[in-house]
């Protein structure tokens, strides 16, 4: 019995049971809240329960359904209980404490004269959000892929609980080290400019920042970015939330430590046209993590597009496989 139970869930790793996948992962499944104590978070749990969970941490100002379908299904049909929230601030997810006031514009003058920042939280308490998310849904180790400043948040998460988590893969991020090459002046100014008089005129600037932060190989199909920042804007529009997140990147430290005393296994995902955060912050990352991986894809930018869903699944879903594989194999 034992050896027929050890040969199904090997069939099972092996195969992937396509048919059985494509039955539990239910895109559509609805969301939900947690309270965390300090926040709401408002999440949707994709897959079984009793799958390995993988939590998706979105980026700077990202909501939950900025994570393309095809990568929510690539995971999921991979096995996982693919758990996607938004961040304090963003979305559908709240922040009860009183705001201290704090002033963007200030906050970057201080930043770029290499002065302290003021931020009302930091990227570490949203580490112990996240933390707290996982805790409420009794979830006591899981995988973490995490982009761009989620990827940051995702660093903080293994330090702070590293028995929970089993592995990181990271893509997009930085070590916030300073002397690491930094975005154009043009790109920075978009990417700050979040209050608008009107939906169409938040839209047609979220439209200009997608399309800056796209790859220089890939047209931008502006009808494709105005449905997904409509989109967005239509579900939640929190600027204030956002300069937010941003006080609280200005505020971030180096994490070079943090990352020298990681010990589990991690994926680093880079792309090489990356214009926020350029190739060498992906390889900084995977020097500084002891026996991580990285994987450089050309012409990736900073965002999800079209042409680079297949090369981004294909350098994560063989590492998220072994992992699985090797937690699997090593319970038997």
């Amino acid at each position: 019995m034992f050896a027929m139970r050890t040969f199904v869930l090997l069939a099972a790793l092996l195969c992937g049971l396509p048919s059985l996948a494509a039955s539990r992962c239910d895109l559509q499944a609805p969301t939900a809240q947690a309270d965390t104590g300090a926040v709401r978070l408002t999440y949707q749990s994709i897959g079984r329960d009793s799958d390995p969970a993988l939590l998706l941490i979105m980026g700077l100002g990202g909501q939950l359904i900025d994570w393309p379908d095809e990568v929510l299904l690539g995971l999921c049909r991979q096995g996982f209980r693919v758990i996607r929230f938004d961040n304090r601030d963003v979305g559908l997810s709240s922040w009860d404490e009183e705001v201290p006031q704090a002033s963007l514009t200030y906050g970057v003058l201080r930043h770029r004269l290499g002065l302290s920042v003021f931020a009302p939280y930091a990227l570490r308490d949203m580490a112990r959000d996240t933390l707290a998310l996982m805790e409420r849904l009794q979830v006591p180790r899981f995988h973490v892929l995490g982009v761009s400043m989620g990827g940051m948040i995702a660093q903080h998460m293994a330090d702070l609980a590293p028995e929970r988590v089993q592995s990181l893969t990271l893509v997009m991020t930085s070590s916030g080290a300073l002397g690491l090459p930094g975005p154009s002046e043009a790109l920075l100014k978009l990417l700050a400019r979040r209050g608008a008089d009107s939906r169409e005129m938040a839209i047609e600037r979220q439209v200009e920042l997608l399309a800056a932060l796209g790859s220089p190989q890939v047209d931008a199909d502006r009808e494709q970015l105005r449905r997904q920042a409509a989109a967005a804007y239509d579900r939640a529009f929190n600027p204030e939330g956002v300069k937010r997140q941003i006080l609280a990147l200005l505020a971030e430290p180096s994490r070079v430590e943090l990352l020298r005393r990681l010990r589990l296994p991690t994926l680093v995902v880079h792309g090489t046209a990356d214009p926020l955060l350029p190739a060498m912050h992906g390889v900084h990352v995977a020097a500084h993590v002891q026996g991580s991986e990285l994987r450089l894809i050309p012409g990736l930018a900073h965002r999800f597009q079209e042409a680079f869903k297949e090369p981004l699944l294909a350098a994560v879903l063989p590492y998220l496989r072994s992992q699985r594989r090797e937690r699997a194999l090593a319970r038997l």
